[in-house]
């Protein structure tokens, strides 16, 4: 008889795990659905500003300043880009020696545009020789 009641107590467990289960893949399918939903109402396009510098090698990072809002790029293979809110910003590329920050003034970015400032040629600083 003990091994009676040991059988319908595990069939118990068994039956709450199943049933924990199933309510744990419910409540997932509820959550996954609710994020789905939330992001088919986001805004797909991106406001930003891109661009590129020659020579590639020639800075490391940009940023873009405007008003209270920034942001800044690692320049990868001569491409630099910015996540931004829309406005009028101010793009400073910070060269490398021997050549000179460059810096883009009164770019103005819409909502969703995407701004090309094209390519962004460095100056090379003028050394005095003695």
């Amino acid at each position: 008889m003990w091994h009676g009641d040991w059988r319908s107590l595990g069939g118990l467990i068994y039956v709450t795990k199943s049933l924990l289960m199933k309510r744990f893949i419910f409540y997932c399918g509820i959550i996954l659905f609710v994020i789905l939903a939330l992001s088919a109402f986001q805004n797909k396009d991106q406001t930003s500003i891109i661009g590129r510098v020659n020579p590639i090698d020639g800075a490391n990072s940009a940023w873009a300043i405007g008003g209270r809002d920034s942001a800044t790029s690692n320049i990868v293979n001569g491409a630099f880009s910015f996540a931004i809110k829309p406005g009028i910003y101010k793009v400073v590329v910070d060269a490398i020696e021997p050549y000179k920050d460059a810096v883009l003034e009164n770019i103005s970015v819409k909502e969703g545009q995407t701004v090309d400032v094209g390519e962004i040629v460095l100056q090379r600083t003028l050394i005095k020789k003695r």
